[in-house]
């Protein structure tokens, strides 16, 4: 079961990662915004998140995957679902067939299976503590409890998330906030962002060889999982929005502060491991401009950046750099497949971003005489994160192809 499970873990990536590719090309060429963050969300982070939980998620309760075909059955009911929902806005009135309905219903279908696979898996673990935590790593059960608590918040979001997708399309169905920027918050910074954080206390020890601290833990994880749903709440009555914003600051900075700690004191060097400090960085960027959003409001190029700070600079790089620990490009099988190419889809993708960021911010702050400058920016850096996007897509075919022979 193993080894049929890592087949569909692969082929979930593999999708997730041309949808990265696809995400960085409708950026360039300036589609609408529902279409780039579908691809964002449910394309590239959902993809991924998918088929890496369901490798990991049912080891770290020390169990195995109680219904093995999930991974099977789910697959073209998200990918299907994902693909609607991104064309959607595009294709609004080519087809008899309302596209973001019938991608808003595929997509939660595939949901729901997910959610009930991990959660009949982990159930009866999670009631008794169970970790997969080795005797030699002993020391790391307390943490590695703690941290498998919060999955069940994880698959919560999900569930609401794609409920509140699926709502905001179908009219029979009424929504809980009825605002789309409401469920894109509860998928992306609730369930993949807390996801990301509760994995990061179990994955990335391991990786650098550190321990933080169960206290470092019960202090940001309770915030992260809170936070998304305030936030959420507060599209609804916005007196919730600056506690939300506030909360989700203090919980990407201490996340931020314990990757750096870890970081810092770890003589591991591996190739992925250098996208931790842009992507932790990126987190506190990301979500300071939510702050700033939630007391003072935002243009539409700033509300643009946000996303793309968060989803691309804190989640996707975070994804690429963990990949690449899964998946070491130097054991690829195309040409070029090597740890300093890996360096440079990570270099394009991390200064890509900032080139971008600051191309933004420099026209909201500055004299409006700067903005051809800063305009011609920001392409550049779109541009650059296209060129890393691509990189890292050969790189990670170039693995599944020796993989696969």
């Amino acid at each position: 079961m193993a080894a049929e499970i890592s087949r569909w873990s692969r082929r979930y990536v593999l999708v997730g990662v041309l949808a990265l590719c696809c995400w960085q090309v409708a950026t360039v060429a300036g589609l609408p915004r529902r279409t780039t963050v579908t691809l964002g969300v449910f394309g590239f982070v959902f993809q991924i998140v998918f088929g890496k939980a369901y490798a990991l998620v049912p080891a770290y309760f020390d169990v195995d995957l109680v219904f093995e075909h999930a991974p099977m059955i789910q697959f073209p009911f998200v990918v299907t679902g994902a693909a609607c929902l991104a064309l959607d806005p595009l294709l609004v009135r080519r087809f008899r067939v309302d596209l973001g309905v019938l991608g808003g219903v595929l997509w939660t279908v595939g949901v729901v299976v997910f959610i009930g696979a991990l959660a009949l898996t982990i159930g009866g673990p999670l009631r008794h503590g169970t970790t997969g935590t080795g005797e030699h790593n002993a020391d790391r059960r307390p943490l590695d409890r703690f941290a498998n608590r919060f999955v069940p918040i994880v698959l919560l979001y999900l569930l609401v998330g794609s409920y509140e997708t699926v709502a905001g399309q179908a009219s029979a169905l009424p929504p809980l906030i009825g605002v789309r920027a409401a469920a894109t918050h509860l998928l992306a910074a609730g369930a993949a962002t807390l996801l990301v954080v509760t994995l990061g206390f179990r994955l990335l020890p391991r990786f650098l060889g550190a321990r933080p601290t169960r206290s470092s833990a019960a202090l940001v994880l309770p915030v992260t999982a809170t936070a998304p749903g305030i936030i959420a709440g507060g599209f609804v009555d916005d007196r919730w929005l600056p506690l939300g914003a506030a909360l989700m600051v203090i919980a990407m900075v201490g996340f931020a502060l314990v990757v750096s700690g870890m970081w810092f004191q770890s003589d591991k060097r591996r190739i992925g491991l250098y996208a931790l400090l842009p992507s932790a960085t990126f987190g506190v960027i990301g979500v300071l401009f939510g702050g700033l959003f939630a007391v003072g409001g935002a243009s539409p190029a700033l509300i643009e950046t946000h996303l793309r700070v968060n989803l691309l600079g804190f989640l996707g790089l975070m994804i690429v750099g963990t990949s690449f620990q899964f998946y070491p490009p130097r054991l690829g099988a195309f040409p070029g497949s090597s740890n300093r190419s890996a360096s440079v889809a990570i270099a394009a993708l991390a200064c890509g971003l900032g080139i971008e960021v600051l191309g933004v911010a420099a026209i909201a702050v500055f004299d409006p005489a700067t903005a051809s400058l800063s305009t011609r920016a920001s392409a550049f850096g779109r541009w650059l994160t296209l060129f890393g996007a691509f990189g890292y897509a050969y790189l990670i075919a170039s693995v599944f192809r020796t993989r696969a022979t």
